[in-house]
């Protein structure tokens, strides 16, 4: 399995395309929209998962839906994988191009067709940016609830691919939870309509089956979102704590007190040092964890709530409480959070991001045992938390250069998501599988829930041509990495037995 190593090898595209579907899609794109060369086509060679780089056959940049229509045909007709790709932000390698494929970039559908104000959402195109949405409807006295860090660069068509989260998920929900409906294309170039204008529909629910689905049954075209009022009112309160799972303890005694934060965050004291050092947000550097806790609605929803969570805090040994008075005191607070991968990129020339989740009662146990792992594996382990859902991000520290530090991260990585389906969690949070997960699948799922996983892609995809390779292992591969550590004589997976 490959990780997050930012010195990764290139896997140099030697393939040539057939000369008649070559043909065909020059006259379908324009040379213009077309890239063929090679020093243009490394741009295209991995996503944000760097480890994992090929060279892509062909890049097509379409800029309309009937162009993506032919082309879809063409690639059918050919049995030519194609791999749709936003911005390229994503940490699972979902966008990693194919040497013997198109990958096919919606950079240039970025346009928001539509805010209907008076029904509270938004149509755009597929690559329009996460905050552009909210930066539309401020005007309106709206805003998009769904915030990834990664919002200033990351697209809406990505954010439905993986079912992106961010901060706000907590109360708001996840991409699932705020999207109307969807128009996607077909393998073979059909155009389906799904989901509605009604906020509810008969039938199977296929708008949640494409949400999070990464690219493997459809190329999303334009995408219907539901809007929401800002808040009159939001504060952030940070509270600091000398012992990290007295912070973990206070999550849940902060939800299971009946109060749902717009945002519950949680971070140790690597990543406090790291993002203090970076933005200077005013973090306390001495704290050994962290809580990031925004209250949103009515100033006097706010101020019950802050007092509520404020007692909750002490209880659960708060050693100080900072409550941000004006709008930019409570951006500069989340500044520091929305910053923290970046941050921590500074501390170690590689680091792998991890993305996991479990139960949120969990979460004292699940960070002792992966400090217990980081001291085993002796490499260090900043914790950046979307702790009120309970979406772990363990950023893992090393430098490829050293040793068998890439392999151990590798190892290390994999025992804590293992760890998240062992507690009850699952192996992804808001990153999606990629390719970056796809063993870890065989922990995650049965060998009939897989084959039920294959059924629905097959139904949309006959031939596989749709990101192959990417979220849903073969079977077979479960088996080889049954046998492989069988062979070994070791199973750090048990799941795999019963293959």
């Amino acid at each position: 399995m490959f990780r997050g190593n930012k010195r990764g090898l290139t896997i140099t595209n030697n393939m040539i395309a057939d000369p008649q579907f070559l043909s065909s899609l020059r006259s379908i794109l324009g040379n213009d929209s077309l890239i063929e060369a090679q020093e243009e086509l490394s741009a295209y060679e991995c996503d944000g998962l760097s480890a994992h780089r090929t060279m892509p056959m062909l890049v097509a940049l379409p800029e309309s839906v009937e162009q993506v229509q032919q082309i879809l045909k063409l690639c059918y007709q050919h049995r030519v994988p194609v791999v749709a790709r936003g911005a390229g932000t994503g940490l699972s390698g979902g966008a990693q191009p194919l040497a013997n494929g198109l990958l096919l970039s919606l950079a240039r559908f970025s346009g928001i067709l539509d805010i209907d104000a008076d029904n509270r959402c938004a149509t755009v195109q597929p690559g329009v940016r996460n905050l552009a949405i909210s930066e539309a409807a401020k005007h309106y006295g709206l805003y998009y609830a769904p915030d990834p860090s990664s919002q200033i660069a990351c697209t809406i068509g990505g954010n439905v691919a993986e079912n992106s989260g961010g901060v706000h998920c907590l109360k708001y929900g996840l991409t699932v939870h705020n999207v109307r409906k969807l128009r996607i294309i077909c393998i073979d170039g059909e155009m389906l309509t799904i989901g509605g204008d009604a906020l509810d529909a008969p039938g199977y629910d296929l708008l949640a089956l494409m949400n999070g689905s990464e690219g493997l049954l459809g190329i999303i075209v334009e995408v219907t979102v539901n809007l929401l009022p800002i808040p009159p009112t939001a504060k952030v309160m940070l509270a600091a704590f000398d012992d990290a799972e007295n912070a973990g303890k206070a999550v849940s005694g902060i939800i299971s007190s009946g109060i749902i934060p717009a945002g519950l965050e949680m971070m140790d004291n690597l990543a406090i040092c790291a993002a203090e050092d970076f933005v200077h947000a005013g973090y306390p550097k001495d704290a050994a964890a962290i809580l990031l806790c925004e209250l949103d609605g009515t100033a006097e929803e706010v101020l019950h709530d802050i007092a509520k969570v404020e007692q909750m805090l002490q209880q659960h040994h708060c050693t100080a409480i900072r409550i941000s008075e004006d709008e930019e005191q409570r951006m500069q607070l989340w500044a520091g959070r929305k910053s923290a991968f970046p941050a921590v990129g500074r501390l170690a020339p590689d680091y792998y991001c991890m993305d996991g989740t479990i139960p949120r009662h969990r979460l004292p146990e699940v960070l002792r045992r992966i400090n217990e792992l980081s001291l085993q594996y002796d490499l260090a382990i900043a914790n950046v938390f979307h702790a009120g859902d309970g979406n772990l991000h363990p950023l893992i520290l090393y430098d490829a250069n050293i040793g068998d530090q890439l392999q151990r991260a590798e190892r290390l990585g994999s025992k804590i998501l293992q760890l998240c389906v062992e507690v009850g969690g699952s192996i992804t949070g808001e990153h999606g599988v990629g390719s970056e997960k796809i063993d870890e699948m065989c922990v995650q799922f049965k060998p009939l829930e897989l084959q039920q996983f294959h059924a629905i892609k097959a139904a949309f995809d006959q031939h596989g041509l749709l990101n192959p390779g990417k979220a849903v292992p073969e079977l077979h591969r479960c088996a080889e990495l049954g046998a492989m550590h069988v062979h070994n004589g070791e199973l750090p997976f048990p799941e795999l037995e019963r293959f």
